[in-house]
């Protein structure tokens, strides 16, 4: 813990980020880890961004059979040219990230229709809690409050 707290400490100031950045141009350097760190760093940079609207929901999507439901964390809409191979029917596509349990990093991307999904009131956190205890741990859910039928 002492050591992640260091490594912070230090890549806040000046002489942290000429560290960081020395270490980064080490790996850009090497063939194989470039592409690594490439794609992972730029993955990092686009979920932990906060004004990113990333994996900020969560839905239900029935896989892998009608009737069978699996929880998705909603990636972003299908842009570039998947949205331009998929949208031919106007009909809008997502990206969704299918993560299996008890291991969530791994998982599935998919592009479904938005009106297949249904989007959930959970927090990602609370669906990651669901997902990391394979349904243990459920959070609470309070239905919306109906209106008054008082006339």
């Amino acid at each position: 813990m002492t050591t992640i707290t260091l490594i912070g400490f230090l890549g806040k100031n000046l002489i942290g980020r000429s560290i960081v950045d020395f270490g980064e141009r080490i790996f850009h350097r090497t063939p194989l880890v470039r592409t690594l760190y490439k794609s992972l760093k730029q993955i990092f940079e686009s979920v932990l961004k906060d004004q990113s609207s990333s994996f900020k929901k969560v839905g239900l999507m029935e896989f892998p059979s009608p009737g069978v439901w699996a929880l998705v964390f909603i990636a972003t809409e299908a842009k570039g040219e998947i949205a331009a191979k998929l949208n031919e029917d106007g009909v809008e596509m997502v990206a969704v990230f299918l993560p299996p349990t008890p291991v969530p990093t791994a998982g599935f991307l998919l592009f479904v229709p938005r009106d297949k999904l249904k989007v959930l009131d959970m927090s990602p956190e609370e669906a990651a809690k669901m997902l990391f205890s394979g349904g243990l741990v459920m959070p609470d859910y309070k239905p919306p409050a109906l209106p008054d039928a008082t006339v």
